[in-house]
């Protein structure tokens, strides 16, 4: 089954992602929110493992918690609305949140 993952905290301060990750399998997806899309900072250790990932685990995030931190999406994450992010929940068969 597989499962959308939604990460909120940032990989900085917080271990859940890291978690996260090591769960995540093929067919799963990872959407970063609020402050996890620090993630996305380009040349930091968060951002070299998500760019490793496989194609098989597509990489979302919340195009307004990226703009709000002046983040860019890079071309392995796909920027989303929040109209696309209740169309994620519905074509996942399982949500994991990542407290």
């Amino acid at each position: 089954m597989a499962t959308l993952h939604l990460l909120s905290r940032s990989p900085f301060v917080d271990l859940s992602g890291a978690s996260c990750l090591r769960l995540l399998g093929a067919g799963d997806g990872l959407l970063l929110t609020g402050d996890a899309v620090y993630a996305l900072q380009a040349d930091s250790r968060p951002f070299a493992v998500l760019s490793a990932l496989p194609a098989d685990r597509p990489l979302f995030a919340l195009a307004e918690d990226l703009e709000a931190r002046g983040i860019a999406a890079p071309d392995f994450v796909q920027a989303i609305d929040y109209a696309e992010f209740v169309e994620l929940t519905l074509r996942f068969e399982r949500v994991n949140s990542w407290l």
